[in-house]
């Protein structure tokens, strides 16, 4: 086999484990959509520490979570 036609197999390749990793996201119910998923694993692919990462995502969705629930109350008052 030529290196030209292992090298069009590369995107494919990655294609098809990134689709792996998305059902796995969505069986684990992360709430991840593609594109979130997508930029945690480029993260984690420049070193970013995976555990760090899931905190920060943890933060910002109870962040944002007390902000919707601090509008609600504002909004009703």
């Amino acid at each position: 086999m030529s290196s030209g036609s292992g090298a069009s197999m590369l995107p494919q390749v990655s294609s098809m484990s990134f689709s792996v990793l998305l059902e796995i996201s969505r069986i684990l119910n992360t709430g991840l959509d593609m594109e979130t998923l997508s930029i945690c694993v480029r993260l984690c692919e420049q070193g970013i520490n995976p555990e760090a990462l899931s905190s920060v995502i943890k933060e910002l969705r109870k962040a944002t979570e007390a902000l919707k629930v601090r509008d609600f109350y504002v909004s009703s008052f």
